[in-house]
């Protein structure tokens, strides 16, 4: 019962700050981008917030159950595609000054390419938003109190609520808020966890050598090393949620030097819930992969610290589940709805926002109860997501000098994106890769032949 107090002390402490968050968020800037005032710590603890949700807590402690510590590249990849964003691109994406990146998608080519992005873009991120969703009732089903559907729909009503309120506003401060809680709560679980099982020693000798083996292992080749680069790795490269940030950074160092220490601060997180999903097989070797961390949670820390890490974990999939939603209302607003409206005002577009994110959120958690697992649901949004749409949006930026059209890029985006449907559809493994190669074949291919074809046409 005290974890649950605790909880709920949680729940009512973020909804409040929704409701202070409304009288700054009346305008689309506020709302969209909290008034594009955001400093390097706001900016850094929400993007690190909008990271280690379901899929680096419930997930990648699952990985480290089965696969040992090469579950850490689940996001040591997205450590390797922060930096890649801080070095070529954080302070071009923030000096666009937009709202989304399909807004972004509409600068480099045209209206068409953007709405293309767009759907593609909602489509994954209700499912991103959905395996939240599922994380978040895999954590609560550890107390064994209720059914695990009901805390998913709790939970469903408490993100929705405070992100209708707020918006961005309201979502960059509790980010803040809830990444020092994770950040105190994953460390402190840990401690516990190896003073439990003796120390790392304890934990070596309490597993295979193999569980330790690191960067590849017997479970984790080159092949999947580079199917993780590639298909999650690119999305912290160009992400609409990471994008979202960087348009509510102050400028575009800030936008920079904030992806930077996101990177940085990636590390010790990736390492120690891995460490946290390995100790758990050592323990609890009955269980369910992806109920490592909470199992930990219940059998391992005292109630009050129980209840502050389950806050914790509860605290990291909100941050990821309110941001992806946000991002996806906004797309489905700002870039599909209103270019069929271009009469609706700011007013107007802010109250069809707060529809959609409700919208959203019940599609999210009808998806959510048809799921089976984190990690899987993740891989099947990220693999249709990058194969349709990064590659388009990293040449954009370079489309002069490498002579890529808007066709290009808008039969790359379908082509790219339904290639990874197929793949991931009939389970296709060697063809997640091939979506990527698509996208990529078809955007330089097409943008030639369409290249030619206006210079036979021009007088």
């Amino acid at each position: 019962m005290l974890e649950l107090l605790i909880i709920a002390v949680y729940f009512l402490g973020v909804i409040s700050i929704g409701v202070v968050s409304r009288r700054r968020a009346r305008g689309a800037d506020e709302f969209f981008v909290a008034g594009r005032r955001g400093s390097s710590f706001f900016i850094t603890g929400s993007l690190l917030a909008t990271i280690v949700g379901g899929s680096a807590t419930v997930g990648m402690a699952g990985l480290g159950f089965t696969q040992g510590l090469t579950g850490a590249w689940w996001l040591l990849v997205g450590s390797i595609g922060l930096v890649v964003l801080g070095l070529f691109l954080a302070k071009k994406v923030r000096k666009f000054a937009l709202y989304t990146l399909p807004e972004l998608v509409k600068e480099q080519y045209d209206g068409r390419v953007a709405l293309a992005a767009s759907i593609l873009i909602v489509v994954a991120w209700v499912g991103i938003v959905a395996a939240q969703i599922v994380a978040a009732g895999q954590i609560m089903s550890v107390l064994g109190i209720g059914n695990p559907l009901w805390w998913m729909v709790l939970f469903t009503v408490v993100f929705v609520v405070y992100t209708v309120l707020g918006g961005q506003h309201a979502i960059i401060r509790t980010d803040a808020l809830q990444i020092i809680i994770v950040f105190a709560g994953t460390l402190g679980g840990l401690a516990l966890l190896l003073s439990h099982l003796g120390g790392v020693s304890g934990l070596k000798s309490s597993l295979s050598p193999e569980q330790f083996a690191f960067p590849l292992s017997s479970q984790f080749g080159g092949y999947e090393l580079i199917v993780l680069l590639l298909l999650v790795g690119l999305t912290y490269v160009v992400g609409p949620d990471m994008y979202s940030r960087l348009f509510c950074a102050r400028d575009g160092k800030v936008a920079k030097t904030s992806v930077f220490w996101t990177a940085l601060l990636v590390i010790p997180f990736a390492f120690s819930i891995t460490l946290i999903g390995m100790g758990a097989s050592a323990l609890f070797p009955q269980i369910a992969p992806e109920q490592a961390f909470p199992t930990v949670i219940k059998e391992v820390l005292p109630p009050f610290l129980g209840g502050v890490v389950l806050a914790a974990l509860l605290c990291a999939v909100m941050s990821s589940a309110d941001t992806c939603l946000l991002s996806a209302s906004t797309i489905l607003t700002v870039d599909i709805l209103k270019p069929f409206r271009p009469s609706l005002d700011q007013r107007k577009i802010l109250s069809c926002s707060r529809w959609v994110i409700v919208v959203l959120g019940v599609s999210s958690l009808v998806l959510a109860l048809a799921l089976k697992g984190v990690i899987s649901a993740l891989l099947f949004a990220y693999t249709v997501y990058t194969s349709g749409l990064i590659l388009p949006v990293i040449v954009g930026f370079y489309k002069s000098r490498l002579k890529v059209t808007p066709l290009g890029a808008l039969v790359a985006v379908i082509g790219g994106g339904s290639a990874a449907l197929v793949s991931k559809l009939f389970d296709i493994k060697y063809l997640d890769l091939g979506g990527l190669l698509i996208c990529v074949l078809l955007l330089f291919m097409v943008s030639l032949i369409d290249n030619k074809v206006k210079i036979k046409r021009s007088p």
